[in-house]
């Protein structure tokens, strides 16, 4: 469906819809080129008819100020880079691919089959490196198993690990590769032309279920390759955060450990000279969400100096980082539930010692910076707010301009929401940051509907961004005020905010929510009769640890992938290292951890009294399918207005066209049932 047939043929002035919101193209800035006047980025656009998405490449040039058309192919592209101003490279089906600008697409490499996170990388010698990661067989499959019993099905497990946020793993593990990529077409690469990393070892690189390609980088010179992995597998895997970047030896295949801290050492970036390396490093192991610090390796006198923001500046949390030259770097860091873009300047690395920095910040306002791209003085960055998906702007210290329009021709003809900021006092003497978001057509002689949305992570921030599930632009559309607290826990506003949800799930967690909907609720214009709490994750938890202790304040609640009972959540979820650090460790143990009795939502089942819509994925095994179940079961046990929503063959996120559409009518059409009629 077009955008101009989801619109109308009126094109007039309306509000956001899930139509609209599935018809927003997704943009994602890929490469600028060396003097920073071309932008490559890529644009997803879904089919609701067909069921999926596909992917074009466009470059924006800032001479003409323009875009153009680069591929326009059936499927993805992605991975792309400039290998000068008329070629660009990309991964396509498992290989590397060039096009002149115009031209027909050639393939550079002839990999195995399964090859993947691809990074090109230009030397400074000119030439190019592609890294890369490639699947190893590491243990038997059940058809080798048992080869006279080809038609059998079944999974032999006696270790932990044996499935991943959405699948199953199988018998293989990603390792790092790389090899010469030739750009004149004249040779590919092909499986007798790369090194491959880590060959014959359990261990994977990139670590899943996310790291991809940032998890790689090479040194200008190509002596080194970085990488990261976590030197465990099965329970010790599953227990563990503790991750290694190591250099590998391009010249005589040895491998040096890089001195790190004790939790996920990750994204390797080496300086423009190749003397450090950069990376993100966490200091607990078991912490996931521990403050994600800048570290800098010496690359010559191998010693690693954790660097670390002035005291008065908040920020315990480094997203992404690009070096602009050998003593400069930009970093993406959240700063009250926003995301910045801030330049740092290094001082001299000395061994033993902690190097603090001033952050000078490049952005400001109520906006979510994303990634990012400098080069000769240049910097573009993503950008995107609660009102508008992301598009890709031109950051000066005068200004920021947009380059792309991609949903221009959509939000023209959409009433945007009202976004307002608010501090809640909450009950142990301090301030929240709170979101209020308003109807498109707000009259505040009116009385509304209000959700209160409850985060998950859950340390994540409830910042500037723009779901495409949780969207609060198409929730205030519906005639409803959303309330979105940056509860404790979330990050961006100090480590002891940050920290204090670890073994605390229930509790001031749980106050600071109540906090925030009273607050708001003592505005005339907000219909108290008529209140809905909503949300995912820690925040679908959050909504059934509601149910039981709200004291009648709400009239309907949705939970979606939330947990419901700590105890048997314990049993099937995968990443245990998360579960013993927020939960205090297993239920076994003696004395067992006070979460389990004070802060499992099933232990308060019993005062449930109001209408809930239960949503779940049967891939999700982070917080697998059976937590659902059973708070269904329970309310409907109890005689509760209840109903449950399954997606056999959606993961913790509902990513196909047709669910989610499915989704969001089952979403509203429970507010609407219980909160408007």
């Amino acid at each position: 469906m077009t955008t101009s047939a989801v619109l109308g043929a009126s094109a007039q002035q309306q509000i956001m819809t899930p139509d609209l919101l599935w018809a927003l193209g997704r943009v994602h800035m890929e490469d600028v080129n060396k003097d920073g006047t071309k932008v490559l980025y890529g644009v997803t656009r879904y089919s609701l008819e067909e069921n999926k998405g596909e992917r074009d490449l466009y470059i924006y040039d800032t001479e003409s100020g323009t875009p153009n058309l680069v591929i326009d192919l059936p499927g993805s592209e992605s991975s792309a880079v400039f290998f000068d101003d008329t070629h660009i490279g990309y991964a396509k089906d498992g290989q590397y691919w060039i096009t002149e600008v115009g031209g027909t697409p050639q393939p550079l490499t002839q990999l195995p089959e399964g090859s993947g996170n691809f990074k090109p990388v230009q030397l400074k010698d000119g030439s190019w490196m592609l890294l890369f990661s490639v699947r190893e067989k590491v243990s038997e499959t059940p058809g080798e198993m048992y080869p006279s019993l080809p038609k059998a099905e079944f999974k032999v497990i006696d270790d932990l690990m044996y499935r991943h946020w959405d699948h199953w793993n199988d018998e293989f593990v990603n390792h790092p590769a790389f090899g010469k990529l030739d750009i004149s077409g004249a040779h590919q690469l092909t499986t007798g032309g790369f090194t491959h990393i880590m060959q014959g070892e359990p261990f994977e690189s990139p670590i899943p279920p996310f790291s991809g390609s940032e998890s790689f980088a090479v040194s200008p010179d190509g002596k080194y390759v970085a990488y990261n992995t976590k030197l465990t597998t099965g329970k010790e895997f599953a227990q563990s955060t503790n991750s290694i970047i190591f250099l590998y030896d391009t010249e005589n295949g040895d491998v040096i450990e890089v001195p790190g801290r004790s939790g996920y050492d990750s994204s390797p970036k080496f300086s423009p000279d190749g003397r450090y390396l950069a990376f993100t490093s966490m200091e607990h192991d078991g912490y996931e969400s521990d403050e994600s610090r800048l570290a800098i390796y010496d690359v010559r006198k191998k010693f690693t100096v954790i660097v670390g923001a002035a005291e008065d500046q908040v920020v315990e949390y480094i997203n992404d980082f690009q070096w602009t030259s050998k003593d400069e770097l930009i970093v993406n860091v959240p700063f009250h539930a926003t995301q910045r873009l801030a330049k740092i300047e290094l001082g001299r690395l000395r061994e033993g010692e902690a190097l603090s920095y001033e952050l000078e910040y490049l952005t400001d306002g109520d906006y979510n910076y994303q990634g990012f791209h400098y080069a000769k003085g240049n910097l573009f960055a993503e950008r995107q707010d609660m009102n508008h998906a992301t598009e890709i702007y031109s950051v000066t210290e005068d200004a920021v301009t947009p380059i792309t329009h991609v949903n221009d021709g959509i939000y023209e003809h959409v009433d945007m929401s009202n976004v307002e900021k608010r501090m809640v006092p909450t009950s142990d003497g301090k301030e929240m940051l709170t979101w209020v978001i308003y109807p498109p057509d707000f009259d505040p002689n009116k009385k509304y509907p209000t959700l209160l949305y409850c985060q998950g992570g859950p340390q994540s921030p409830v910042s500037q961004f723009y779901s495409f599930r949780w969207n609060f632009q198409l929730m205030a559309a519906q005639g409803y005020i959303v309330v979105a607290p940056n509860r404790r826990g979330v990050q961006g506003f100090g480590s002891e905010w940050n920290e204090e949800i670890s073994k605390d799930w229930g509790g001031q967690a749980m106050r600071d929510y109540l906090a925030a909907i009273d607050d708001v609720a003592k505005e005339p214009y907000v219909d108290t009769e008529n209140l809905g709490a909503v949300g995912a994750s820690y925040g679908g938890y959050s909504v059934y640890m509601l149910a039981g202790i709200h004291e009648g304040r709400f009239s309907a609640f949705i939970s979606h992938c939330g947990l419901f009972n700590l105890e048997s959540w314990y049993g099937v979820t995968e990443e245990l290292f998360f579960a013993n650090w927020d939960i205090g460790g297993p239920y076994w143990t003696n004395p067992a951890p006070e979460s389990y009795a004070e802060f499992s939502p099933h232990k308060y089942v019993q005062n449930w009294d109001t209408p809930i819509l239960v949503i779940h994925g049967g891939n999700d095994f982070r917080v697998p399918e059976n937590q659902g179940m059973e708070a269904f079961q329970a309310a409907q046990l109890q005689g509760i207005d209840s109903k449950f929503l399954y997606f056999p063959n959606e993961g913790h996120w509902v990513l196909s066209p047709q669910n989610g559409m499915v989704w969001h009518s089952e979403f509203f059409g429970w507010l609407a049932k219980h909160l408007k009629e």
